[in-house]
């Protein structure tokens, strides 16, 4: 990547994120690559974000109040323990500049959500990315004791694989004089949270998204769950950067969202119910599928190269995702899992592709 002679030398290494799963000509194709929900956001959502336009004409309540309040009482929290970000894109930037310098770098997996990499060079911060284990799990052991500030995704992306309460506990307990950050991006479909242990560990810090399972992909809206202390520092680099950060009509949304939870519970419910068809029906057409807990699954299969079936799949207006890199995942593609008809597309055109 070239830059203009008036770019800063400060960012000359940064490598922008990769949105190789995007595609513009969505009404032709089966979306099943960047992870979205299949379902439309609430009604309650879209009916209180229109109210919202009205009043545009007015800057937004920076500190989300009334979002908060509402999703302090959903997880059960108290409202100075949410901060909420444009994304959880931004709640990562804030920690990045909050709790990664020069004495302490980064640490997360070489397999994971790969925005990490790219705040890391853009904070020009030291970074270490220890290996998933032959079973592509995350071995929390190369992360106890750490100098660094450690970023795990759980379940973890593009593999869905999760990391049971008690082993978190054990990285927090050898990490009291780091910040651990647990990223949900995943949780709501099917694994159990961390949020219940902010109070317990002063160096935890749990990100979520309304973008998976709340359907807001295009609201932009991620969250930090925290002590006060922590939520207060990064409060105060918000508002060092963009302190009119969530806009009105996406804070109203949000509110509808949580209010509506049988809408939620009934498109989580679907989304399981879909993962696990799709996830037994490969394995009947000798994939190997990981043990996912997230709306997509990471298949691989001996007869056909990963960069193969996606070229193909593309071809029948389906796009899933495939990563080139590391070299040990090239094999796979990843799946987001849509509704029930679409997978059931997609394992068709699979066995069909299979058998030509």
């Amino acid at each position: 990547m070239s830059f203009s002679k008036f770019f800063s030398n400060r960012h000359l290494n940064i490598a922008p994120y990769d949105t190789a799963g995007e595609h513009l000509e969505l009404e032709r194709f089966i979306k099943l690559n960047t992870n979205e929900s299949p379902f439309a956001p609430s009604p309650k959502a879209i009916k209180y974000a229109a109210r919202a336009a009205e009043n545009l004409n007015l800057y937004s309540d920076p500190d989300c109040t009334e979002l908060i309040a509402k999703l302090a009482e959903t997880l059960g929290v108290k409202p100075e323990n949410i901060l909420c970000g444009n994304g959880s894109d931004e709640i990562l930037n804030f920690i990045f500049a909050a709790f990664c310098d020069d004495e302490r770098g980064a640490a997360f997996p070489d397999i994971t959500y790969s925005f990490y990499k790219v705040l890391a060079n853009f904070h020009n911060i030291n970074y270490a990315t220890p290996e998933l284990d032959k079973d592509f799990k995350i071995n929390l052991d190369d992360y106890i004791n750490n100098s660094r500030t450690s970023f795990i995704v759980n379940p973890n992306a593009p593999t869905g694989l999760f990391i049971k309460l008690d082993e978190i506990e054990r990285l927090l307990k050898s990490n009291l004089n780091n910040i651990v950050v647990i990223d949900e991006a995943y949780i709501d479909f099917g694994a159990e949270s961390a949020v219940k242990l902010i109070n317990k560990y002063e160096n935890l810090i749990v990100v979520q998204t309304f973008s998976k399972s709340r359907s807001l992909a295009g609201g932009r809206l991620g969250f930090a769950v925290a002590n006060s202390n922590l939520i207060n520092d990064l409060r105060a680099v918000k508002n060092s950067l963009a302190p009119y950060n969530i806009n009105s009509m996406t804070q109203a949304a949000a509110i509808g969202a949580l209010e509506d939870e049988k809408y939620f519970e009934d498109n989580i419910n679907s989304i399981i119910q879909a993962r696990e068809f799709t996830a037994e029906s490969l394995r009947a057409l000798n994939f190997k599928v990981l043990n996912s807990l997230g709306n997509f699954l990471f298949a691989e299969h001996e007869r056909i190269s990963g960069v193969k079936l996606f070229e193909e799949l593309n071809q029948r207006k389906i796009l899933v995702r495939h990563f080139s890199k590391p070299e040990r995942i090239n094999n796979f593609i990843r799946i987001t899992i849509g509704k029930l008809d679409d997978m059931k597309a997609l394992i068709e055109n699979i066995r069909e592709i299979l058998n030509a």
